[in-house]
C-alpha cells in the first residue's frame, strides 16, 4: 500500500508533462470554476429575486470575503509548495508536518476572522465605502453577519484543498468544489426563492454548503488513501515549519490582501463619483451594483486560469525540487498557453455579449445600471488576454525560490501602480476614471514581468545545460 502511495506522488518526475497538466489542470479548472460560481450564483438570486441595489450590498462584503482568502491562500498554497515539493525531494515527513501546520493555522485563522469580525462589525461596514445613509449598506450587513459563523469552513476547505492536489489528488479538490458548488445553487434556491431569506439566504445557502464541502476534504484526508494524511495527534506547532509556510504563500497572500484594498477602493470610488458621473439619485448604490457584476464575470473567467496555475504548480514545484528542468520549462509554456487561450476566450465573450452578462443579473435593470455596467466592463476587461501569462508567471518565481519577484509582481499590479491610477484617474475623469486604470496598469505589468520571466528563463536554461553536461560527464 505504502509504495502506490509514494507512485502516486513519483508519477510526477516520470509521466508525459503534457499529459500530467491535463490530468491536473482539468479537476483544478473544473474545481475553480464550479467555486466561482458560489458569488456568481449567489448574485444572479440577489439581483433577480431582491433588487439591483442589493446587487451593491454583496460587492461591500467582497474585501472582506477576500481577505479571508488571502489567508487560506497563505497556508494553503504555501503548504502545497512544500508538500510536492517535499515529496520531490523524498522527505515525507517534512511533508506530513506542513500538512498539520496547515490544517492548524487555518482553523485558527478562521476562528480570528470570525470573532474579530462579529465584535467589530459596524467599524467594518463603515469602512467597507459605502456613502452614510446607503441601502447597499444594510444589504451588507446581513451578508456579512451570517457568513462570517462560516470562515473556519471556508478557510479550511479552500486552503486544505490545495494540499490533496499537491500530493497528487487533484479529483479529490475537484469533487469538494462541485459539492460545493452545486449545494450552494440548490440552497440558494431553497432560502431565497422559496423560503424568501433574501441576501439573508444567500449568506446560509454560502455556510452550509462550504461546511459540507470541508467535511468531504478532511474526510479524504484523515484516509488511508491520502499520501501525505492529516494526524493533529503529533502536531507540535513549530515556528520554523510555520515561517517556511508562510514563504512560500506570501506571494498570494500578499496579492489576495492587496486585491482586498482594490475592491475597497472602487467601492469606495463608486460611492463618491457614482452620482455625479450617472446623473441619477442613488448613483453610487447603482455604480456599486455595477461593479459587484463586473467583478462577478471576471472571476468566473480568471478561475479557470487559477485552476490551471494551481494544476501546474505540483508539477513545476516536484520536478524544479527533482532538478528535472526541461519538465519544468514544458510544464510552464503548456500552462501560459492554456491560461493565454482562455483569458482570450473570455475577452471576446465580455467584448460581443456584455448588455446579455449584465441582464443575466439585472433583467429589470434602471436605466442607469443599463447604460453604465456594459460598457464599464468592456472598458475594464480591455487587456485581459495578457492576464493569464502574468498570473502563471508569479506563481513560478515562487516555484523557482524566488518569492520575492512574485511578491514585487503582486505589489505593482495591486498596490504600487493601480492604487494610485484609481486615485488620480478619479480625481481627473471621476468613475470612468476609475474604470479606465484597471487596463492602463495591465499593460504596464506585462511589460515588467515579461523583462523578469525572460531573465528567469534563462537562468532555468543554465541550469538545464549544467543537467545535460553531469548527466553525459564519464563516470
Amino acid at each position: 500500500m505504502e509504495e502506490k502511495k509514494i507512485d502516486a506522488a513519483g508519477k510526477l518526475g516520470v509521466e508525459p508533462v503534457g499529459k500530467l497538466l491535463l490530468k491536473f489542470s482539468i479537476p483544478a479548472i473544473t474545481g475553480m470554476l464550479v467555486n466561482a460560481l458560489y458569488n456568481f450564483v449567489d448574485r444572479i438570486f440577489v439581483g433577480q429575486a431582491v433588487n439591483e441595489i442589493a446587487l451593491g450590498g454583496l460587492s461591500l462584503v467582497l474585501p472582506v470575503m477576500t481577505i479571508g482568502m488571502a489567508f487560506a491562500m497563505l497556508f494553503g498554497i504555501g503548504a502545497a509548495n512544500m508538500i510536492s515539493m517535499r515529496l520531490g525531494q523524498g522527505r515525507k515527513q517534512e511533508a506530513e508536518n506542513a500538512l498539520d501546520h496547515c490544517f492548524f493555522l487555518l482553523v485558527g485563522a478562521g476562528i480570528l476572522m470570525t470573532v474579530t469580525g462579529l465584535v467589530f462589525i459596524n467599524p467594518i461596514l463603515s469602512l467597507l465605502g459605502a456613502e452614510p445613509g446607503s441601502e447597499a449598506l444594510g444589504y451588507a450587513e446581513k451578508y456579512l453577519r451570517i457568513t462570517l459563523y462560516g470562515s473556519v469552513f471556508f478557510l479550511v476547505s479552500f486552503g486544505m484543498s490545495h494540499c490533496t492536489r499537491a500530493q497528487g489528488f487533484p479529483g479529490v479538490t475537484m469533487i469538494a468544489m462541485i459539492l460545493g458548488a452545486v449545494l450552494n445553487i440548490i440552497f440558494d434556491a431553497v432560502f431565497i426563492l422559496w423560503f424568501r431569506w433574501g441576501v439573508e439566504g444567500a449568506a446560509w445557502a454560502t455556510v452550509v454548503s462550504t461546511f459540507i464541502s470541508t467535511s468531504y476534504i478532511l474526510r479524504f484526508i484523515l484516509s488511508k488513501k491520502a499520501v501525505v494524511k492529516l494526524n493533529l495527534k503529533t502536531l507540535k506547532p513549530d515556528a520554523s515549519i510555520i515561517v517556511q509556510i508562510m514563504a512560500f504563500g506570501s506571494a498570494q497572500f500578499l496579492m489576495q490582501f492587496l486585491m482586498s484594498i482594490v475592491q475597497l477602493l472602487n467601492n469606495m470610488s463608486a460611492g463618491w463619483y457614482g452620482a455625479a458621473t450617472l446623473g441619477v439619485d442613488k448613483g453610487g448604490d447603482i455604480a456599486l451594483s455595477g461593479m459587484s457584476i463586473i467583478g462577478a464575470v471576471l472571476m468566473l473567467i480568471l478561475m479557470p486560469v487559477f485552476g490551471i496555475n494551481q494544476g501546474a504548480q505540483p508539477l513545476l514545484g516536484y520536478n524544479y525540487g527533482a532538478k528535472l528542468y526541461r519538465r519544468v520549462l514544458r510544464a510552464y509554456s503548456g500552462a501560459i498557453a492554456a491560461a493565454t487561450s482562455i483569458c482570450t476566450l473570455g475577452f471576446a465573450v465580455v467584448q460581443i455579449f456584455s448588455v446579455q452578462l449584465v441582464g443575466i443579473f439585472a433583467p429589470e435593470s434602471s436605466e442607469a445600471l443599463t447604460m453604465f455596467a456594459p460598457r464599464a466592463m468592456r472598458i475594464s476587461m480591455l487587456l485581459l488576454p495578457l492576464a493569464g501569462f502574468q498570473i502563471v508567471s508569479s506563481n513560478f518565481f515562487v516555484v523557482t525560490g524566488r518569492p520575492k519577484t512574485s511578491i514585487l509582481l503582486s505589489m505593482l499590479r495591486q498596490c504600487i501602480a493601480l492604487i494610485p491610477c484609481i486615485l488620480i484617474f478619479g480625481k481627473v475623469w471621476g468613475l470612468w476614471g476609475v474604470i479606465f486604470a484597471t487596463p492602463v496598469v495591465d499593460g504596464l505589468l506585462f511589460l515588467v514581468t515579461g523583462i523578469l520571466i525572460y531573465l528567469e528563463l534563462r537562468k532555468l536554461r543554465r541550469l538545464m545545460s549544467q543537467t545535460d553536461a553531469c548527466e553525459t560527464r564519464p563516470a
